[in-house]
């Protein structure tokens, strides 16, 4: 009952780890794109300590608990971390090549003419 109960809230805190990773890589228009890479890989690396933090949870050795054996890549978890980030990352690179090309071939933004 208690290792339930432990599970669904570490879970749910591995989920909310990942929001501010997402918010300051795509909502943050006051910054420059590397400035929000810069201050969203701190984030990562706390959103990777809670998920494999909770994936340690949900392989707690326990009779009543089936996914004890499970290796901790294959925890729910991990693997929530391990698809969510990639695709963030790959969301990023595509905004940040739109965003970049559009404007820099458009002429709206001054730092073009430096790169």
């Amino acid at each position: 009952m208690l290792l339930e109960l432990g599970k669904a809230l570490s879970f749910l805190l591995s989920l909310l780890s990942l929001y501010p990773v997402a918010i300051s890589a795509f909502f943050d228009p006051e910054n420059r794109w590397e400035d929000r890479l810069e201050l969203a890989l701190p984030k990562v690396a706390i959103a990777a300590c809670l998920c494999v933090a909770s994936g340690m949870i949900f392989r707690w050795p326990s009779h009543s608990n089936p996914d004890a054996g499970q290796p901790l890549s294959e925890t729910l978890p991990v693997r929530l971390f391990l698809w969510a980030v990639p695709g963030m990352a790959l969301l990023f690179v595509l905004c940040w090549y739109l965003v970049w090309g559009t404007t820099c071939a458009q002429g709206f933004h001054f730092e073009c003419a430096a790169n």
